[in-house]
């Protein structure tokens, strides 16, 4: 199961005693997933929701907290929409259940953002605020680069109060406009986790950390196979241009070449992909990492002042700008 379904489903199953939340839970979900008609003179409340078992859970909420009557109505696949769409509807009494819930104010226009109640309600009853406007209209991506816990608003307003019940449950949100849609996005991993947890998904925040703790395991894995392929890459071009520069000090230095670095030299040439340190273990007698590599580097310097007292090209001459900087 997708994410966001498992969260849905996991919170339309929630079970919820507190009255002052089911009516904060209620409220947000309307505001986010619904909208007020008149119809012959008559004020309905919809709610369009994209799970039957979320449709199933406002119709009982409201009838056990606002005894509301309410149908729901299946809208099956078409044109755009790829699956069914469950719409709540409330039409006997819709004028007096939108004042209950705050969708009109005491002068009977329509609440652009969020009831006055639960904006200035406790911790309880923010968190089943971001509950309802999950419902309505959330989702969460899988753990990764991009990963988020978004509610799509309907306005402006509705975004910022929502961000402020984030603040009070301190959780970082932001508000944000893509498209000319209004949306609240919470992307920090932990926040998101903890965020969960609160709404009362514990299951998928349980499933959602060991997805992300999975993720950030191959993640170093892959950074670090990916170090490791570099310097081996960077390994095998040191010992290329090392036996290339060797190679150009023998033709410089000729005959005048000290034996004990030519037998360094030698060595290189003759294992060109070994390290210093088993260079030093073929030598006879044999000899330590640092002991090979400062007659390596004796060699080339002396080769280099050579080829500069003649004027001619030194022993990094023949090599490549990918080489020069190892």
């Amino acid at each position: 199961m997708a994410l966001t379904a498992q969260v849905k489903d996991e919170l339309a199953r929630l079970k919820v005693d507190k009255t002052s939340c089911r009516k904060a839970e209620v409220s947000t979900l309307l505001r986010f997933a619904g909208g007020l008609h008149i119809i012959s003179g008559r004020i309905v409340i919809e709610a369009e929701l994209d799970t039957g078992v979320v449709a199933r859970r406002l119709k009982a909420v409201l009838s056990e907290v606002y005894g509301a009557a309410s149908d729901v109505v299946v809208v099956s696949p078409g044109g755009l929409r790829r699956s069914s769409r469950y719409v709540v509807r409330v039409v006997k009494d819709g004028e007096s259940l939108a004042r209950q819930t705050g969708l009109l104010d005491a002068r009977g226009r329509p609440v652009r953002g969020l009831p006055p109640q639960i904006v200035s309600s406790g911790l309880d009853e923010a968190e089943a605020a971001w509950r309802g406007a999950f419902l309505a209209h959330g989702s969460l991506t899988e753990p990764g680069r991009s990963s988020a816990l978004e509610i799509t608003c309907p306005g402006p307003e509705a975004a910022l109060a929502l961000v402020g019940a984030a603040r009070r449950l301190q959780i970082s949100a932001k508000a944000r406009e893509v498209r000319g849609v209004d949306r609240v996005v919470v992307r920090d991993g932990d926040a998101i986790s903890v965020l969960l947890r609160r709404l009362g998904a514990d299951e998928t925040a349980k499933v959602w950390d060991e997805r992300r703790a999975r993720r950030e395991v191959r993640g170093t894995a892959n950074r670090l196979a990916n170090f490791d392929d570099a310097n081996l890459r960077r390994s095998a071009r040191a010992a290329v241009a090392a036996g290339a520069r060797v190679e150009r000090a023998f033709e410089i230095l000729g005959a005048e070449l000290p034996e004990h670095l030519r037998e360094a030299g030698e060595l290189r040439l003759a294992h060109k992909q070994a390290s210093l340190e088993e260079l030093g273990q073929l030598a006879v007698p044999p000899l330590t990492k640092d002991a090979v590599a400062g007659r390596i580097r004796r060699l080339l310097a002396t080769a280099d002042k050579r080829a500069h007292d003649l004027g001619i090209p030194d022993t990094e001459a023949g090599l490549g700008p990918e080489y020069l900087d190892l």
